[in-house]
């Protein structure tokens, strides 16, 4: 239900400071854009209407208090014509309201003299008003909310990893004894702390490093340049430990494997005649350790919040759930959900991290003596922060990018409408939020001015967007990952600072070569077709301020796609 809001008010973008959290860097925000209100009529009349019910109401009770005495003549004459006006009163809102409502959303019948285009006294609005309203209405997070929700995430997984720390100090102990620990800080990450969320602020996502033992080093490889590999693993990782350089007398080197023996065998896996580490005995560990912090933080928690975790599985993380219980902001009791993800630090803001679990039958029998608990991904979220925030900057006041991108999403929510599950799921996975964003990164990388994305050109460059989509996923041009792509680390390290040697001399990854081609076919062809049909997609599911003048549609013809099509 919404009533007068506040529409379109972005926060002003603030410096660049470090916050009380080491991993945690300020995003860049929005550019200000116009503020100003409206007036929901549903909700205007029946507050009017109940307000003066009340006024009726009270006077009852007032006049029957004070009406012991039995009256005098003439004394009450003008009590009946008081309540005969209040009546008429409360009549006339509900007449008014009852009309509004069905001039606002009900069909009006063409007059039998007026031809059809004279009958529409207010032609259909067009897909650029679409879009604004539905962004406005549907799409566009409120700051305030969402400022006030990541304030609330950051307190708790903050006291959450720092008992972490305390718990589980790493060091050599009497007889060799390492563990892993967490680092006592978080990196926040995705689409909430890149200002392109929409909807709700009910989602985030945390990367939690973790301190290894002094004594263990990491050597990471990249796997692209292995043909052999199915083509879904080649953007993977594998680490092997790393043994200190050895002596002449070869004793440090029996030492070093002697101390580090209680590691190896908790956290690593043997690959190719070397010790490796296992994201998979990592992320059990991390679970574990996660729900020990949780009972020692949680009644500390008790008065703000309500929280649990749910275990996280071969492809999902694990995830905090907070229910604030009482919050110094009344307006962002809101039920938020926090994927943890436990992440191994390999230099300048990247991250090692569990990578998305593939198809069963990848996994079978993996060639060169891989084994698929060994596989790593790399997480660059520092340096893709940093990226947006130069396009940003270079970017003209009122820049509409990362409102396509919103907007893209939406889109991708709409058509997934009326898809089986198993059609939704992999629409999902083939245009996930990440995909999106590399589309669009790749668009404003390629040397065109950022002058064109005026907000002017909003339909242009959205339009330009879903087409370059179509592209890649019907194989006319690669989708590269921004910093895994040809020379793209190289080329990008003035903008986004210094990288470690694993990123620059990784091998390019598609993002999208992992899926066969009828499944590109199939999404291509459906994106397209929502894009070509989506003045009435959002006359049906826009909001209300064009909902359709029809029931809800049932079928996907209704929906306005063709039975025929994907």
């Amino acid at each position: 239900m919404r009533g007068a809001e506040k529409r379109g008010a972005q926060p002003s973008p603030p410096r660049r400071t470090r916050s009380w959290a080491d991993g945690h860097r300020a995003s860049p925000q929005a550019p200000s854009m116009s503020v100003h209100y409206t007036l929901n009529l549903r909700v205007f009349w029946p507050l009017v209407t109940g307000f003066c019910t009340a006024l009726v109401c009270l006077y009852h009770v007032l006049s029957g208090r004070g009406g012991s005495a039995a009256p005098q003549d003439g004394e009450d004459a003008g009590f009946p014509l008081l309540k005969a006006l209040l009546l008429l009163f409360l009549g006339y809102l509900l007449l008014r309201f009852r009309h509004a409502a069905r001039q606002r959303f009900l069909p009006r019948a063409p007059h039998p003299g007026l031809t059809p285009s004279s009958s529409r006294l207010f032609p259909e609005p067009g897909l650029n008003v679409l879009l604004e309203s539905y962004y406005e209405h549907e799409v566009r997070l409120s700051p305030h909310v969402l400022g006030h929700s990541k304030a609330h995430v950051s307190r708790i997984v903050g006291e959450l990893v720092r008992a972490g720390r305390a718990r589980g100090s790493p060091g050599p102990s009497p007889g060799g004894a390492l563990a892993l620990a967490f680092r006592g800080d978080f990196v926040q990450v995705g689409s909430a702390y890149e200002q392109h969320k929409i909807r709700r602020p009910d989602g985030f996502d945390v990367l939690v490093p973790l301190r290894l033992p002094p004594l263990v080093g990491l050597e990471p490889r990249g796997l692209g340049s292995e043909p052999e590999l199915p083509v879904a693993l080649r953007g993977c990782f594998v680490c092997a430990l790393k043994a200190p350089p050895a002596s002449p007398s070869g004793g440090a080197g029996h030492q070093w494997h002697r101390d580090s023996k209680p590691f190896s065998d908790g956290f690593c896996v043997d690959l190719r005649g070397r010790r490796h580490l296992s994201a998979a005995l990592v992320s059990r560990w991390f679970q574990a350790h996660l729900q020990r912090c949780l009972t020692t933080v949680r009644y500390s928690l008790e008065e703000r919040c309500r929280v649990s975790l749910s275990p996280g599985g071969l492809d999902q993380p694990p995830t905090l759930h907070i229910l604030p219980c009482r919050t110094d902001y009344g307006c962002c009791r809101l039920s938020m959900a926090v994927r943890l993800i436990p992440a191994v630090h390999l230099g300048d803001g990247v991250f090692l991290v569990a990578p998305p679990w593939p198809p069963p039958g990848l996994l079978s029998d993996l060639p060169g003596g891989l084994k698929a608990e060994a596989l790593w991904g790399l997480n660059t979220a520092r340096q893709e922060q940093r990226l947006l925030g130069w396009l940003q900057e270079r970017a003209p006041p009122g820049a509409c990018h990362l409102k396509c991108l919103q907007l893209l999403k939406a889109l991708r929510d709409l058509g997934a409408r009326g898809l089986d599950p198993m059609a939704s799921s992999q629409w999902g996975r083939i245009l996930s939020s990440y995909t999106l964003k590399t589309a669009l990164l790749t668009l404003l990388l390629r040397g065109d001015s950022l002058h064109s994305w005026e907000e002017v050109r909003l339909r242009e460059r959205l339009e330009e967007l879903v087409l370059h989509l179509r592209d890649c996923l019907l194989r006319r041009r690669p989708l590269f990952h921004c910093l895994l792509g040809p020379e793209g680390a190289v080329g990008l390290a003035a903008e986004i600072g210094p990288l470690p040697k694993v990123l620059r001399e990784a091998a390019p990854v598609d993002l999208l070569a992992a899926y066969d081609g009828r499944a590109r076919e199939f999404v291509a062809a459906r994106l397209v077709s929502t894009w070509r049909r989506l003045p009435q997609l959002l006359r049906v599911y826009g909001g209300p301020r064009y909902l359709s003048r029809c029931p809800q549609p049932r079928s996907q013809r209704a929906q306005g796609f063709p039975e025929h099509d994907p």
